[in-house]
């Protein structure tokens, strides 16, 4: 008698510019939550466990490729700079999110009949 088994698909998704390749994943996505968080990108980085200078890195090429900025940086003052997400930064975060919930419920039901 053959045994049963389950399988489960896994999936990694992330958005490309046609013409430059990759452009926003998961990554990125979580770096973008982080900078809402905590209001800055180096605390951002502390949390991913991230060098400052490739956070500050990713959300300039962040910025430069999407049709508009996604992160504004603020003016250090009394209590210092800091930096936040733009409404195209936080649209970014969920149409981003809901493409990977639908991807993802997807593949959910393709696992179902999965048999090799």
């Amino acid at each position: 008698m053959a045994k049963t088994k389950k399988y489960n698909i896994e999936i990694r998704v992330w958005v490309e510019e046609t013409t430059e390749g990759p452009f926003i994943g998961i990554g990125k996505m979580w770096l973008l939550e982080n900078i809402k968080k905590t209001g800055s990108i180096t605390n951002a980085a502390k949390e991913m466990k991230m060098a400052y200078r490739q956070a500050w890195q990713l959300v300039e090429e962040m910025n430069q490729r999407a049709e508009s900025p996604l992160v504004e940086k603020l003016l250090g003052g009394k209590g210092g700079g800091g930096a936040r997400l733009t409404e195209a930064g936080e649209r970014a975060i969920v149409v981003f999110n809901e493409l990977h919930k639908r991807i993802k419920e997807f593949a959910q039901k393709e696992t179902e009949n999965l048999k090799f």
